[in-house]
């Protein structure tokens, strides 16, 4: 990428009145707000180098609810006053040059459409964006309920509908929105860089970018993302050493019996095994390379705080866990009288409901280590579903 630093501005601060109470930008979108997926596209962009959003006034505990430490500058009352706080933030910390401008409520960000804005800068100084214009245009006249009635056809060959991200040279946008009347409104911030007597090239755009505005866009944004979601499936597997003094952790619950598992840790192989599945679905390593045994912190450690950060590390992946299997492996203790509070406390852990947890035990016909009552082993499953960051 050279010198050139880009930066991404997603304007975040509408209050969502066209669609209900609560703005657009925070509804659920498979599970997380419409910003998340959005903010997400474009921090996976490898040629941006940072994103900035701008929220709402009020709207903080809902974007770190969302983003958590992200940064994030608050707008004004406009859409157009909320960019232009974006910009003086980045002008402020200087070092911009070219800065993109999202929609948050267009939550699906192509990657091949950002290379195409960004390419497209090298002809002008601003790119956007554009779809043809599939449907038959004319001008209504709405007079009210039941009064509309259709007039005169539009020659659509020459329209197109803009879309969002629009890129620009971070100098020339800045300028511009400092230079727009106070008293004007822009619908986006193409407009503002053409009335400053600057050039916009086009590129093409995408289905995905269409913005959420209305109720039932939201049903339809779900279907999409349905479709780019897929499964991924790892297995994890641990074994420990049976040991006098010791407690013996199963699934995060206390399990009474004579001799507890050796471990680092408490030992608890069940939550191990879970943890490197887990870990194992985005291609983040094992439980040793997270919490290394050599380190001291670590000793004696609850395995809870494992197993939930291999859960927020798939969170972060963009990952939502659909199933855990764990199978135990052992002649004693019994499993049974205790499989209900084990599932009960992997559920609980993870946030899932109980129906989404597995819980099996077997022996090994008194063959090997785990039947001659040396130790336990456990072998897991873990399935998640997890959207694509490419288009």
């Amino acid at each position: 990428m050279g010198d050139i630093r880009t930066v991404a501005l997603i304007v975040a601060a509408g209050s969502g009145t066209r669609i209900g109470g609560t703005p657009k930008q925070y509804l659920p979108l498979g599970g997380r707000p419409v910003l998340w997926h959005s903010h997400r596209a474009l921090s996976a962009h490898a040629r941006i180098d940072r994103v900035l959003t701008v929220i709402g006034e009020g709207q903080q505990t809902r974007f770190v609810e969302a983003l958590g430490d992200a940064p994030f500058v608050t707008g004004g009352a406009a859409r157009r006053d909320s960019v232009l706080a974006g910009l003086e933030r980045l002008a402020a910390e200087g070092g911009v040059d070219r800065v993109l401008i999202h929609d948050a409520a267009r939550p699906f960000v192509p990657a091949a459409v950002v290379d195409r804005l960004l390419a497209a800068l090298d002809t002008a100084p601003g790119a956007v964006p554009v779809e043809m214009v599939a449907d038959t245009l004319a001008h209504g006249h709405i007079a009210g309920e039941g009064a509309a009635t259709l007039g005169d056809t539009v020659d659509r060959s020459q329209l197109v509908r803009v879309q969002t991200p629009q890129v620009f040279d971070f100098a020339a946008i800045l300028a511009a929105h400092r230079a727009w009347p106070a008293s004007l409104e822009a619908t986006d911030d193409a407009q503002v860089l053409r009335r400053a007597g600057q050039s916009v090239a086009m590129v093409v755009g995408d289905a995905l970018l269409d913005k959420i505005t209305w109720p039932g866009d939201l049903p339809l944004a779900e279907a999409r993302l349905g479709a780019r979601m897929h499964v991924r499936t790892a297995m994890g597997f641990d074994v420990h050493r049976f040991a006098t003094g010791e407690e013996l952790w199963l699934g995060g619950v206390r399990i009474p019996h004579d001799r507890g598992l050796s471990g680092h840790s408490d030992a608890d192989v069940a939550l191990h095994a879970i943890t490197d599945a887990l870990l194992g679905t985005i291609g983040a390593g094992d439980i040793g390379m997270h919490f290394p045994p050599s380190d001291p912190q670590w000793r004696g450690a609850a395995s809870a705080q494992f197993l939930q950060h291999a859960a927020s590390l798939v969170a972060a992946a963009g990952g939502t866990i659909d199933f855990i299997d764990l199978t135990l492996i052992c002649e004693a203790p019994k499993i049974g009288p205790h499989r209900a509070a084990i599932r009960a406390s992997i559920a609980g852990l993870l946030r899932l409901p109980e129906s989404r947890i597995s819980i099996k035990a077997t022996t090994t016909e008194r063959l090997g280590f785990t039947g001659r009552g040396e130790g336990m082993a456990a072998q897991a499953v873990a399935t998640i579903r997890i959207a694509e960051t490419e288009a």
